[in-house]
């Protein structure tokens, strides 16, 4: 039944759009009203410093886990795209909507393993409601990072 309410919520009219941020079950209830299906993982993805790579900008963020579903994107429905993917074993860790404010994460990014690695996307969210717009699209930036300069001592 919940995941039927999702799918009235996430093919609501534009005018009724309102973004969906996903974390852990919520991106498998949200990847089941796209359309896709849950698989069982054969060990699960478990514990602290799990890789996952962001498909929008390349990076690589280190993630606290611990699920042992994953959603086939082979099955979502046309207007979802793939938006993480675990490095270590290729599964699926979060999906976004290609032109409403929906985006996913099956990881833990209140969990800052990294420890400040994923924090921003809770930024992106509170944005997308900020803004309240339809065609909100989610994305995600690359960030700079500074190199520090250590000073040498003789």
């Amino acid at each position: 039944e919940t995941v039927r309410e999702l799918e009235k919520v996430v093919t609501c009219p534009d005018d009724e759009v309102k973004p969906i941020y996903g974390i852990c079950m919520g991106n498998q209830l949200m990847g089941l009203a796209a359309g896709g299906t849950a698989m069982k993982l054969p060990f699960g993805n478990r514990g602290q410093n799990q890789p996952v790579l962001n498909h929008q900008n390349g990076e690589c963020y280190i993630t606290s886990q611990n699920h042992g579903y994953v959603i086939d994107t082979n099955t979502l429905k046309p207007g979802w795209k793939i938006l993480f993917t675990n490095a270590n074993d290729g599964s699926n860790e979060g999906i976004a909507h290609e032109t409403r404010p929906y985006f996913t994460a099956q990881f833990h990014p209140e969990a800052a393993a990294g420890p400040t690695d994923t924090e921003f996307m809770f930024d992106i969210f509170l944005d997308a409601c900020k803004k309240g717009q339809k065609d909100y699209q989610i994305t995600f930036p690359a960030r700079r990072y500074e190199k520090r300069s250590e000073e040498r001592r003789v």
